[in-house]
């Protein structure tokens, strides 16, 4: 993980980034800026972006989604994800319907509770 940053991208408007950190998990990386809107609220903008590449050619592209979380929902959304997270954690040892029906892999070491990561999917704005 990169440290987080302060970094003021667009100085004024609902734009401004005041802090922003970023997670490179293989193909995609998540960001995820502390922004300001009008009111001078400040408010959680999340970023998946996910490196494409096209079969037919060697275009390169990003797709990204975002979601915007307020303070008020913080707690909430934390109380969520690590309810979720326990969860995962908890049951990796179950084989899902869609892992049943994969292909089979060369047998992979052990993961660890470290190996697990989050996919999280947001609808595109």
């Amino acid at each position: 993980m990169e440290e987080g940053k302060k970094k003021n991208i667009v100085e004024g408007g609902d734009k401004e980034i005041l802090y922003s950190k970023a997670i490179k998990a293989g193909k995609r990386i998540y960001y995820l800026d502390v922004k300001k809107n009008l009111k001078e609220d400040l408010f959680l903008a999340i970023t998946e972006s996910k490196k494409i590449q096209s079969k037919e050619s060697s275009n390169v592209t990003f797709e990204k989604h975002k979601i915007f979380l307020y303070r008020e929902d913080f707690d909430k959304f934390v109380d969520g994800l690590v309810d979720v997270i326990g969860y995962v954690k908890s049951h990796k040892g179950e084989v899902t319907r869609s892992e049943e029906n994969a292909p089979k892999k060369k047998e992979a070491p052990a993961e660890t509770d470290s190996d697990i990561k989050l996919d999280i999917k947001f609808d595109a704005e």
